[in-house]
């Protein structure tokens, strides 16, 4: 059901979240506009790892066909960025997109604009950004299994990540960079994992026939590593969720908004999905939000509607008798499809 030419769900971002959402809901026979600026947090990545039979599958590869498959149910996918959503003060909410200043009206709205990976500034690091500079071992460790790899310390420093990539090889080298002292504990733990630390700031990168070959350190020391595990800081896209009041809250990574299982926020009428609801979700994670956000959305939807008409009737011609007595009559007599006598 419809309104005013208007659609019952704008999804606003076209990732693995925004699109599960908008699949659940064309199949649902709702009408659907899913906004897509086309900057996906993974989009630096030559394939997507973990997710059941879609290993190793590129990730534009991956939205492609997601988006063939909505196309199945009628709906739509547009380029562009949405730059507004107001409430209307009757449920439903106006969507204002940059793209030749259009408006749309949406009784629902599902945010899924994730996030973008701020890189730490030591040059060469954000050019070979999801290519042998790396953030995550479940999504690249197989691929990179037993090289030579080097951590970046983060601040405040944590060692997790130089511990968790001994996983997959055990040749770590962690520079600390501009982190001075570790706890004794830590020491402990880098040492009875066979991590070797390197002290002094880093300040750049080696690189020979488009490969990372080296870490160079400002004293001029070049420590040979083929691979360099960062830790990036994860900045959700939440401005719409902001102008819009919607409740947070806080993370190790910083304020994220408060949604429940569904990805419902504090805003009635909004969700948030993916990455644009925590920093964590990989993308068969966020598929699985998408889903239940969708499946959420049209139960709420189906039983809105049927309030809303029971509501007309109650202040139309009918009143609870005069159904009871049409109730009577469609069953031919029998109260509750129950022969009496």
């Amino acid at each position: 059901m419809t309104h005013n030419n208007g659609y019952d769900a704008v999804v606003v971002g076209g990732g693995a979240a925004g699109l599960s959402a908008a699949l659940v809901l064309g199949r649902s026979r709702r009408r659907v506009l899913v906004v897509d600026a086309g900057e996906p947090r993974n989009a630096p990545a030559a394939h997507m790892q973990g997710y059941l039979s879609r290993d190793g599958m590129p990730p534009a590869e991956f939205l492609a066909e997601g988006r063939r498959e909505l196309a199945r149910y009628g709906v739509e996918v547009v380029r562009g960025r949405v730059t507004e959503v107001l409430p209307d003060g009757r449920g439903e909410f106006g969507v204002r997109l940059a793209d030749g200043d259009r408006a749309v009206r949406a009784r629902r709205v599902v945010v899924a604009a994730g996030l973008v990976d701020e890189v730490p500034a030591v040059p060469g690091v954000a050019a070979r950004w999801g290519r042998d500079v790396l953030h995550c071992p479940y999504c690249h460790g197989w691929e990179v299994r037993d090289q030579p790899f080097g951590v970046l310390a983060p601040e405040p420093f944590t060692g997790h990540q130089a511990l968790l990539v001994t996983q997959w090889s055990k040749d770590v080298t962690l520079f600390l960079n501009t982190v001075r002292g570790l706890p004794d504990a830590e020491w402990e733990r880098l040492a009875a994992a066979g991590v070797a630390v390197v002290e002094g700031e880093v300040a750049g990168l080696e690189v020979t026939d488009d490969r990372l070959t080296g870490v160079r350190l400002a004293d001029g020391r070049v420590i040979p590593r083929s691979v360099l595990f960062v830790a990036a800081r994860p900045v959700p896209r939440d401005g719409l969720l902001g102008a819009l009041g919607a409740d947070t809250r806080e993370t190790p990574f910083g304020p994220y908004p408060a949604v429940d299982e569904t990805g419902r926020t504090s805003v009635p009428g909004v969700w948030a999905v993916g990455n644009a609801a925590g920093p964590a979700e990989q993308v068969i994670n966020a598929a699985s939000a998408g889903y239940r956000a969708g499946t959420a959305i049209n139960a709420e939807l189906v039983m809105a509607d049927i309030d809303t008409a029971a509501a007309r009737r109650r202040a139309g011609v009918f009143t609870p008798e005069a159904e009871a007595a049409v109730a009577r009559v469609a069953a031919d007599g029998r109260e509750h499809g129950i022969v009496g006598g």
